[in-house]
């Protein structure tokens, strides 16, 4: 029966066994096999999508995330040398004292909101108009 399968078919049946995590995953979430052969049709089988699904030949996981996060920490250390920290400083008083007149506008009203109110007193509403 696997003679009659296309060609492709039999590829990705072979990347399958290949990346036995994918399996796991596609019967886990039970989304099917379609949606992972066409992103192996579209991305092809050295994207880097699949080192997720990736077994080294000692059958633990492939491990990129390492690569990844030093590529990180060198982008991160790049960009920290282009800050200007006399710039940076002025945006941190900005925002200080937004804050801090935010706090003292809430305070106002929250202290004409705790001060007693009159009650209304609809007697002297009409006085002007007796006889």
């Amino acid at each position: 029966m696997s003679d009659n399968l296309h060609p492709s078919v039999r590829e990705f049946k072979a990347f399958l066994q290949k990346h036995p995590k994918l399996v796991e995953e596609v019967r886990k979430n039970g989304r099917g096999f379609q949606e992972y052969y066409e992103k192996w049709a579209l991305l092809g089988e050295n994207d880097q999508f699949w080192d997720q699904f990736k077994q080294s030949e000692t059958g633990k996981p492939v491990n990129r995330s390492k690569q990844g996060k030093a590529e990180i920490m060198d982008r991160l250390l790049q960009m920290s040398e282009n800050i200007d920290l006399d710039k940076l400083q002025k945006q941190v008083d900005n925002v200080n004292s937004t804050i801090s007149t935010v706090q003292g506008l809430i305070g106002q009203f929250q202290s004409d909101k705790d001060a007693p109110q009159r009650p209304f007193r609809n007697d002297n509403l009409f006085s002007a108009f007796k006889d």
